[in-house]
């Protein structure tokens, strides 16, 4: 069984959500704290998926997702650098995903190159939604068909009345120059967009991933809708809405399985 090793610290709160979501999908979920692995990080070399879940890393000061992703980059980044050079799936989930942008996993190298010996500056940022608001509610979404982004591989044909996920952020705004969000464009690496207004994010990207694929960050929960008991309508969706995996599931069990298959991106 395919294990996925879900990294927490003080402040998150979505990791038990993130397991059971793995679990549902078919792997063994293994949560570990963020101080464990810095003095031990063999547990990143030995895992099949990796994960960084929503919440409020370390009360998010000075910035959401900052202290984590320094932790990260000081203490962690040659497992995760040699994880993702092997092709290990990776997720990041709302805090999860600033964090990913700030340690260097997103966007990651162009494709054919290879991961930097150091972590990388940061090229993209989740700001302040443009509303100055926590945002908290369902939102539609569009799945982009070019990207090559495995985790939304069954979710493409998807309608946005279909394709809704919940979200919960303050700063959830997605921002990078213009020539980096064309360059993001160009390779495939936009994967998400929101169908509606939500937090002013350049050009509706709700989440990216990086030129494999395997990497992928969002700012929407996937693991808060891995149930059709969740949807804010259940009760009046009808037997075709209410059949199959909800779209969060189908997330988590397209890496599982892929990771299973051994399959490449």
């Amino acid at each position: 069984m395919p294990t996925a090793l879900i990294l927490r610290t003080a402040g998150t709160n979505c990791d038990e959500e993130l397991a059971r979501a793995f679990e549902l999908a078919g792997a063994q979920a293994d949560r570990r704290h963020v101080d464990a692995l810095a003095t031990d990080p063999s547990p990143i070399r030995d895992a099949d998926l990796i994960a960084f879940p929503g919440g409020f890393s370390y009360g998010d000061d000075v910035a959401s997702g900052r202290l984590l992703a320094l932790r990260c980059r000081e203490r962690l980044w040659p497992a995760l650098r040699e994880a993702a050079a092997r092709g290990t799936p990776m997720i990041g989930v709302c805090n999860g995903f600033q964090v990913m942008t700030q340690a260097g996993l997103l966007p990651g190298p162009e494709a054919g190159r290879a991961w930097p010996e150091d972590a990388p500056e940061p090229t993209v940022a989740l700001a302040d939604n443009a509303s100055a608001r926590f945002v908290d509610r369902w939102v539609r979404l569009r799945v982009e068909p070019g990207s090559s982004c495995l985790w939304t591989r069954p979710l493409v044909d998807l309608p946005p009345e279909r394709c809704l996920l919940p979200i919960a952020h303050a700063e959830g705004r997605f921002v990078a120059p213009r020539e980096v969000l064309d360059g993001l464009e160009a390779s495939g690496r936009v994967a998400l967009r929101y169908a509606e207004p939500v937090n002013g994010s350049a050009r509706d990207i709700a989440g990216i991933c990086d030129a494999s694929g395997r990497i992928f960050g969002l700012m929407p929960h996937p693991e808060r809708y891995t149930d059709h008991t969740r949807h804010p309508c259940f009760t009046r969706l009808g037997e075709r809405e209410r059949s199959g995996d909800t779209p969060g599931l189908a997330m988590f069990r397209a890496a599982v399985e892929a990771v299973r298959a051994g399959a490449a991106v």
